[in-house]
């Protein structure tokens, strides 16, 4: 596990950003970098003492860049601007995406081309460390001018104002600085700018979000296996030859892996024999590598973009080494958010042959001899009947969250920023529907570990079987008048942690 992260001036990786946003890992700035950001600190010194007006130096921002501004007020600026932008509104965004968005804002600081003094980002660090999350709101980012209201909120708490999260719950972050021996920053010409000009919210939650679709993807060839093998499927279907004609890598992937958990099954092997009439498996049993292995190489292309990204230095105006502070169109959102908006279909599509499976294992007409909706005695026990209802509603619900927002835009700043991104949205609809096909998925394994118990007394493989015993562990063994809520609550904790891999892994 990384237990801490040392920034230069080069790229980081997608395992560094959920370390720190996820792991508290602490973040350290090189020597190298320190002396760089001095270095371009010089420049921007320079332009705010000529009589030419520089852009995010001595004048206004956004439709009021006209407006110079005289030494005596570019203070006052730099607060009124942060105080103005942090105008966030609705819940409270999860501390995990706040760090993320924190680390990210501070590695473009690092990459020396936002003209902040080092303290100014020592500072930033010195937040991180100290487990102080400032409260970034719902809504306010439209994902182009960078992820302004968010990013605000976090400059604001750098000042010593508005609320935060700590040890002690929320409160304002003057006492929580206070309280971890750190001081307000008072911030110079052109910080304001530097630290509210990002993707970093959008890219924050992108970086998770793959994180957790690589873990549920796995986690979906895993369920789909279980299911295969209790409705008494083949795995003929994912031979690597089959596989080979249509070679796509995700495809591949996933098929290997659901033959990997079928290996050894009594329950599959029982039906292998000349004595079986049924010719094809339905859709949802036959292609579900081919869904599953797309979604797979949807979440590679989603990590390209990442990590491009996450080698980018986003900022408006942007400090060059020759001196020159040129404006530029980088924090507009549109490559990140386009990924994120695509990213929900996969999920989408996922959760609704998932829910097709577990519907299939419910109906005594298609599941091959197990008894209605998985119950211990039918009628008096309504079994897994409502488990799927929950699964419909999701899945229902992940439909609309697949719409995409990058295809809106809503100009603002009195037409001068007339088109956005909208990926602030798209990630926030992303992060509901990565919630959305855990539950699903948690449903499908649920219901197949009590579907294989029926198939008894033949075995089922020794990779389904470990996982199986790992429900049963969490959740008891098979009974009547079960209490299904925290059934699926206790297996989806066991989804989100990653723990029912490991049999699939070691085998």
């Amino acid at each position: 596990m990384v237990r801490s992260v040392r920034l230069d001036a080069g790229p980081v990786s997608r395992d560094q950003v959920v370390a720190v946003a996820r792991a508290g890992a602490e973040v350290e700035l090189g020597e190298a970098v320190l002396k760089n950001l001095a270095a371009t600190r010089q420049h921007v010194d320079a332009l705010a003492g000529a009589s030419d007006p520089t852009y995010g130096v001595s004048t206004g921002f956004g439709a009021l860049a006209v407006r110079h501004i005289p030494p005596d007020r570019r203070i006052a600026l730099q607060r009124s601007l942060i105080r103005s932008h942090a105008a966030g509104a609705g819940s409270a965004v999860e501390p995990e995406v706040v760090r993320a968005l924190m680390f990210l804002r501070l590695r473009t600081l690092a990459g020396g081309y936002t003209g902040v003094r080092p303290e100014t980002a020592m500072a930033l660090a010195a937040l991180l460390n100290a487990g102080i999350v400032p409260v970034v709101h719902e809504y306010g980012s439209l994902g182009c001018s960078g992820d302004l209201a968010p990013l605000a909120a976090v400059a604001l708490a750098l000042m010593g104002e508005g609320e935060v999260l700590d040890v002690d719950g929320r409160r304002p972050a003057s006492e929580a600085l206070r309280a971890a021996g750190l001081k307000p920053v008072t911030l110079a010409e052109k910080e304001g700018l530097a630290l509210t000009n990002g993707t970093d919210g959008m890219l924050g939650m992108l970086v998770l979000a793959l994180a957790d679709l690589r873990r549920l993807l796995d986690t979906a060839d895993l369920t789909g296996a279980m299911s295969v093998e209790a409705l008494l499927a083949t795995d003929r279907a994912f031979a690597a030859d089959l596989q080979g004609l249509r070679p796509h890598p995700g495809q591949a992937a996933s098929a290997r892996r659901m033959l990997a958990a079928l290996r050894g099954s009594e329950i599959v092997a029982s039906h292998r024999g000349p004595d079986c009439t049924r010719v094809q498996d339905a859709y949802s049993l036959r292609c579900a590598p081919q869904v599953h292995g797309a979604a797979r190489d949807t979440v590679s292309h989603g990590e390209l973009v990442a990590d491009r990204e996450l080698a980018s230095s986003i900022d408006n105006p942007v400090v060059l080494p020759d001196g020159r502070v040129e404006s530029n169109g980088n924090f507009h959102g549109a490559p990140i958010a386009y990924v994120l908006d695509f990213l929900a279909i996969p999920a989408a599509d996922v959760a609704s042959i998932a829910e097709r499976r577990t519907d299939r294992m419910l109906d005594i007409t298609r599941s091959h001899g197990l008894p209605a909706f998985l119950a211990d005695d039918p009628g008096v026990d309504s079994g897994y009947m409502i488990a799927q209802y929950t699964q419909a509603a999701v899945v229902s619900e992940l439909k609309r969250l697949a719409v995409p927002s990058s295809v809106d835009s809503i100009p603002s700043s009195a037409m001068q920023e007339d088109h956005v991104s909208m990926g602030w949205s798209a990630a926030r609809k992303l992060r509901k529907a990565v919630d959305g096909l855990t539950t699903v998925l948690s449903i499908e394994l649920l219901a197949a570990a009590r579907a294989l118990d029926f198939r008894a007394p033949l075995k089922p493989a020794p990779v389904t079987a470990a996982v199986r015993d790992l429900v049963r562990e969490r959740v008891g063994g098979p009974g009547p008048d079960r209490h299904l809520a925290p059934e699926i609550a206790a297996v989806e904790e066991l989804v989100r942690s990653g723990r029912i891999l490991n049999a699939l892994e070691e085998a």
